[in-house]
């Protein structure tokens, strides 16, 4: 593994190591999705993100990191980010989003989803299909010789452009041997953005965070889970993405 500019790039075996995983978080989160329905508390993903971790025989990459306490992030409704597992009841019509990453083999993967609780009306489905959508927009342009704001730039124009906010307080990342590696990657274009080319070998974990109402958000007593100040809806959609000679590969599928 090698440096460009602070940001470490990796050779084909170390992503090869990498999709291990990703692919992991993917079934995890995919199991998790498929277990939502009106009526669960949401402790009962936390449980379900462990027990499917010790089946894998891997570490469950958020639990003590930074001392948060929990395995996965579990965000409902106005809650953007980092939302704690609780005795809160999921109602039919709400959304409730998953962010999980896992440590294995020494290298860690890092995906998130937003998934609708039962039946939820027009608006809401519209907030999570645009968000997907912004989110696949933004893995196009992980491509090599792009400029990494170009994804940035792409996800802030097609959200901004569809009527929806772009949280700008948090932001994408490189990972690699660590959770959290160089470089940020902004769902916005910042003001003072310099070029960054993207290199084969960079894996990014690209990750809009969008809202129904205005862009703030706030941190909460708890001093992890963060808001929409407006609360209004969030939601949240990540993948890992590794860049190549021919063109982004997503490392976080499940299959």
């Amino acid at each position: 593994m090698k440096k460009v500019r602070g940001i470490f790039v990796k050779n084909e075996l170390e992503i090869e190591a990498m999709r291990d995983s990703c692919r992991l978080v993917g079934i995890i989160l995919r199991d998790l999705a498929a277990a939502v329905r009106p009526g669960l508390k949401t402790m009962v993903f936390e449980e379900l993100a462990r027990k499917r971790c010790a089946a894998f025989n891997v570490k469950p990459a958020f639990l003590g990191m930074y001392g948060f306490p929990y395995a996965l992030c579990c965000s409902v409704n106005e809650e953007v980010v980092h939302g704690f597992p609780s005795e809160r009841v999921l109602e039919e019509g709400d959304v409730v989003s998953f962010d999980m990453g896992v440590l294995h083999n020494g290298f860690y993967g890092d995906s998130a989803i937003t998934v609708p609780v039962g039946a939820v009306d027009a608006a809401t489905q519209r907030l999570l299909d645009v968000t997907r959508h912004s989110l696949e927009l933004g893995i196009e342009q992980a491509r090599p010789e792009n400029d990494l704001y170009d994804i940035s730039a792409a996800v802030q124009k097609y959200v901004e452009d569809q009527g929806f906010g772009v949280v700008k307080r948090f932001v994408g990342h490189g990972i690699g041997r660590k959770l959290h590696e160089k470089p940020e990657i902004p769902n916005f274009v910042p003001r003072d953005a310099q070029r960054l080319p993207l290199r084969p070998g960079m894996v990014l974990a690209i990750e809009p965070m969008v809202t129904a109402g205005g862009p703030d958000v706030e941190v909460l007593s708890d001093n992890w889970t963060a808001v929409t100040k407006d609360r209004s809806l969030a939601a949240h959609f990540e993948h890992t993405v590794a860049v190549t000679k021919n063109g982004p590969r997503i490392l976080s599928l499940a299959d």
